[in-house]
């Protein structure tokens, strides 16, 4: 991942991190009277996808700006349990009072991009892309997301402000599908436009009214197919590329059997709500 990619907030939701770990003072680090220059390594316990780096050097140099982080692997590249990660030098007290909450960001965004590995493996050689949705921890979206890209994922909509995805309530609300999806046109024209449905009646609905593209609800594989079938059909009549997108009820065991349907992408709100930390340890060095 280059610099360019990371989120224009790292440094003030690492600085809450600390805040909430540290507040006026460790009083553990204060155990240790001697702030003498120490070296660490950070050791991975188990297979995985790394993230976060950024975050921990951010940990560190926020704390003392003496701390120097040699990484070992890139965000992005996978890891072999028991492998070195990084090494760190810098006084004992920085580190000492860094270590949890550095390794609390390399723990969770390596877990969801290793997750997010795993889908992406599961769906090669079709056209599918594995993408991400708004089901993030509180404060972490933009973290996680950027681990999913180190998974190999693709991001939806950041948020409510960045593309318009029209639900049951919105339909409802609006009275049709048609009426929903020309109030957004209205209202946002400049947007992608997505429209959730639940029955190919609705997916006929949702190409007619002219969306950019359809979130396909807990369909099974079969009216997938011919879901895929419709919008494939009214893409060449049109020339309108419509993005299809599948969601719901996803694993492991059936995403293979989701992404040969055709679709051009499936969202897993699991990748970073379902989050099984990456285990790590960061070691003193004598």
């Amino acid at each position: 991942m280059n610099e360019s990619e990371l989120p224009a907030d790292l440094n003030a939701v690492v600085d809450r991190a600390l805040d909430e770990d540290i507040a006026d003072g460790d009083r553990n680090a204060a155990l240790v009277t001697d702030n003498r220059i120490a070296r660490a390594r950070v050791i991975a316990r188990e297979n995985a996808v790394l993230a976060g780096a950024p975050w921990f050097d951010r940990v560190f140099a926020a704390l003392d700006e003496r701390v120097t982080v040699n990484w070992h692997v890139a965000d992005g590249q996978r890891l072999i349990a028991e492998r070195v990660v990084c090494d760190i030098e810098g006084p004992v007290h920085a580190l000492l009072s860094g270590e949890r909450t550095a390794l609390n960001f390399l723990q969770l965004m390596s877990g969801v991009a290793s997750a997010t590995h795993e889908y992406v493996e599961r769906v090669k050689g079709t056209r599918t892309d594995i993408i991400d949705t708004r089901k993030t921890l509180p404060g972490l979206r933009s973290a996680q997301k950027y681990a999913v890209r180190c998974g190999g994922g693709l991001n939806h909509r950041f948020g409510l402000f960045d593309a318009i995805l029209i639900k049951e309530n919105h339909i409802m609300a609006a009275g049709s599908i048609a009426g929903a999806v020309a109030r957004g046109r209205e209202q946002s024209p400049e947007l992608f436009l997505q429209v959730e449905i639940e029955t190919l009646a609705e997916l006929e609905q949702a190409l007619e009214a002219g969306v950019d593209g359809v979130l396909l609800d807990n369909l099974p594989s079969h009216v997938l197919a011919r879901a895929v079938n419709m919008a494939d059909a009214h893409r060449r009549r049109f020339r309108q590329q419509i993005v299809i997108e599948a969601s719901g009820d996803i694993s492991l065991t059936n995403v293979r059997e989701i992404a040969d349907t055709g679709v051009d992408r499936i969202s897993i709100g699991g990748l970073t709500k379902h989050v099984r930390a990456t285990d790590f340890s960061m070691r003193m060095q004598s």
